[in-house]
């Protein structure tokens, strides 16, 4: 059987919880036109790490396959 090649893309973007059973993500929206948001949305909700759903977890995990 060949290896598996990993989409490098969602490497960057993707890290596994320490128990290795969720997969965690950066939150949108934090990159640019920042001038209009609040800190406080800046600062606490935006800053945050979340997981990703259990709907996209299957897809993200064919992107990884050594995760």
């Amino acid at each position: 059987m060949p290896k598996l090649k990993t989409r490098k893309a969602a490497a960057k973007r993707f890290r596994v919880t320490g128990s290795g059973k969720k997969i965690v993500r950066r939150k949108a929206y934090k990159n640019h036109l920042l001038n209009h948001k609040s800190s406080e949305q800046k600062r606490r909700r935006l800053s945050q790490t979340a997981l990703v759903s259990e709907q996209d977890e299957p897809n993200v995990r064919l992107m990884l396959p050594y995760l």
